[in-house]
């Protein structure tokens, strides 16, 4: 059997045609998990062919504490992959309409949130004050960076005053959660969306399960930390399988056009 011609659903361990499984957009047609995605196959799904222009981009990396080993594993990841940080921003469009779009990526530690990733957000909200177009964001991280220790936890603040400022202005927020949405990041620009959106199942949360269970001394649901937990409870306002996503995004930029 040959790997390039199929691949093994991790939640369910099915054998799936690859041509099958990326029509279905990387989703499991057997048990419908979700494969998370890398920022090229998220663009490649949400953003009109060929009107991605990416927007600073190359950021020097940053080490403000000298944390042992982080420059290693800095380098250890641009080596391995095509990231030199766990956000992407740029503009572009989706269905006919411009849009700035910031889109998180896991495979650099885990889309966990630094200096450089806090100044990408906030000027991709000032970029987008600018030119006076939304910003849609895709979320995907494990929160805030401890190698950078109180300077990542300062990035909480400053890109949640980039998104009350951008809103002030009218500007159009769109965030959507992904499978995980964890950390300082729910706890900043991700819950600050004018409308927020999720894919199914995704783990969206703050501090773990087991840590909120040991802190309260009660049992949580087993559906906790879930998008259709939040749903339920009103912390999001739709849920969005990934076929309808684009769909979904241009149909609510064309009522606020």
């Amino acid at each position: 059997m040959s790997l390039n011609l199929f691949v093994k659903c991790k939640e369910c361990g099915a054998i799936i045609e690859r041509k099958k499984f990326i029509e279905n957009k990387y989703v499991c047609n057997i048990c419908g998990d979700y494969e998370v995605l890398d920022f090229k196959k998220r663009l490649s799904m949400i953003l009109d062919k060929d009107t991605f222009e990416e927007t600073n981009a190359h950021a020097n990396f940053y080490n403000p504490i000298d944390f042992p080993g982080y420059l290693e594993k800095h380098e250890s990841i641009v080596n391995k992959t095509d990231l030199d940080e766990a956000i992407i921003t740029g503009r572009g469009f989706i269905c006919g309409y411009k849009v700035m779009i910031g889109i998180m990526d896991i495979r650099y530690m885990m889309g966990s949130m630094g200096v450089i990733v806090g100044e990408k957000v906030t000027r991709l909200f000032e970029d987008a004050q600018d030119d006076k177009i939304p910003v849609v964001m895709f979320i995907a991280s494990g929160g805030a960076r401890m190698q950078e220790g109180i300077f990542s936890l300062m990035q909480m603040a400053k890109t949640a005053a980039a998104v009350s400022k951008f809103s002030k202005e009218g500007g159009l927020y769109i965030s959507v959660l992904t499978n995980p949405t964890t950390g300082g990041v729910s706890a900043s620009f991700a819950f600050l969306g004018d409308i927020i959106l999720a894919e199914p199942r995704a783990l969206i949360g703050f501090a773990g399960k087991r840590v909120i269970e040991q802190t309260i001394k009660e049992k949580l649901p087993t559906n906790f930390q879930t998008s259709e937990f939040l749903f339920e409870h009103g912390f999001i306002d739709l849920i969005v399988e990934r076929n309808n996503l684009k769909e979904t995004i241009g149909e609510i930029l064309k009522i606020h056009n």
